[in-house]
């Protein structure tokens, strides 16, 4: 499934970009989501709490469809019914690796991939630039869900039938046909809708509309999903036995039906709200939002440096050495803390922040890329500067959380 800047969940693989967390721009680049079980192609790997339940539910349920099969097991059906929990989360990982390496190959930054209770999710921090690299980094998923469906397939012709290998491979092709099938459904947040998506983009031209009528797709599958999949196996339309209605499993049934159609559903709404958050995020601009700021030595005592900005109608300090190179920016919190009866005694040096690298911004920076300055170099302020490398003034993270959370609660759902 998908999330190029829509959070979701999914059934068996996904690839998103995460959304910008309200009032945290400066969040870091990895949050654990879990159990850290790698960092293939340095993007880290992570098992949500979650699997350990569905986990336990696959055992549960493949361990007694063993019993069937291969009476003769034992108790140690189960062990194999872990066993292809395991291999069945490891095909998964597989799909998810394979929208990981698409996204790395076209330069997007890979956050991190979590599986979790319905599968798996890549968390890609930026937007595709072109329709067709979208189709592909959606595509490969499903694809090779499929090639692995056709490897277990293979596989099954080794081995006599009816012996352990011979079901685990069996189980193993069906559900990666399952996984590639159920996810190129069109619809978001699955990578169906991503292709949609792509698709609509190419004719329309526009991203966004795109977005709209993937989103309003998946949330018609939602519908479909809720409602259609209890009466088809009711019937018996998956290939069982047809289900009396009320029975414990039809409730069972209606009640897997109501998870995936709640995160189908959701995932396309979140989908829509963040597109349309990234529409709005243009008006962050650096320098519409940057206070302005007036030079002052590091000696200079604090009620002095606050007499000259109130005179220039600024709102900043930053510190410049004799020749006027700014060397740091007074943090606003340090002066607050100073009682006003103390500040003709405080030199405003021991209220500043160093500037770091990273911490001189330009004035012209935007959107995404002042976000994604930011959070390279966390700080409470910045100092922003010219193309000409004159100070333009200084930048409050305040400010930039407050205007984001502004964005995000005109953007409607």
């Amino acid at each position: 499934m998908d999330n190029s800047g829509q959070p979701q969940s999914d059934s068996g693989g996904s690839d998103r970009t995460t959304e910008p967390e309200a009032g945290k721009p400066q969040r870091p680049r990895e949050v654990g989501g879990g159990i850290l079980m790698g960092r293939p192609f340095g993007v880290p790997v992570y098992v949500s709490p979650s699997w350990f339940l569905v986990a336990a539910l696959i055992t549960w349920v493949f361990g007694g469809q063993l019993e069937r099969v291969l009476p003769e097991l034992g108790a140690a059906r189960y062990l194999v019914s872990l066993f292809f929990a395991v291999a069945f989360y490891a095909s998964v990982l597989v799909h998810e690796l394979a929208h990981t390496v698409a996204a790395l190959r076209f330069k997007l930054p890979v956050r991190r991939i979590q599986l979790q209770f319905f599968g798996g999710v890549s968390e890609i921090e930026k937007e595709s630039e072109t329709p067709g690299r979208e189709f592909i980094l959606a595509f490969v998923g499903p694809l090779l869900s499929l090639v692995l469906s056709g490897v277990f397939y293979l596989g099954m012709l080794l081995v006599e039938p009816g012996t352990v290998p011979g079901v685990l491979l069996a189980g193993l092709m069906i559900s990666n046909l399952i996984v590639a099938a159920f996810n190129l459904l069109p619809g978001l947040p699955l990578d169906g809708g991503r292709m949609l998506r792509a698709v609509v983009w190419k004719l329309s031209g526009r991203p966004m509309t795109g977005t709209v009528a993937a989103a309003w797709s998946g949330r018609a599958l939602a519908v479909a999903v809720l409602v259609g999949l209890p009466l088809l196996t009711q019937a018996g339309g998956l290939g069982g036995e047809p289900e009396d209605f009320g029975s414990v499993d039809s409730l069972t049934d209606a009640l897997l039906a109501a998870i995936l159609a709640a995160i189908i559903w959701t995932g396309a709404g979140n989908s829509l709200r963040m597109a349309r958050l990234r529409e709005r995020l243009p008006d962050l601009r650096a320098r519409t939002l940057t206070r302005r700021a007036v030079p002052v030595e590091a000696d200079t005592p604090l009620s002095e440096a606050l007499r000259r900005a109130n005179e220039a109608g600024a709102r900043a300090l930053v510190v410049v050495d004799a020749h006027g190179v700014p060397t740091a920016v007074v943090r606003e919190a340090a002066i607050v803390g100073i009682p006003e009866h103390r500040r003709p005694w405080v030199a405003v040096s021991g209220l500043a922040q160093d500037l770091k690298d990273g911490m001189r911004v330009s004035a012209e920076l935007t959107g995404e890329d002042l976000l994604d300055t930011l959070r390279a170099t966390p700080a409470t302020e910045y100092l922003v500067i010219e193309e000409t490398g004159e100070i333009f003034g200084v930048l409050s993270t305040a400010d930039v959380e407050r205007a984001f959370v502004a964005a995000m609660a005109r953007t409607p759902s």
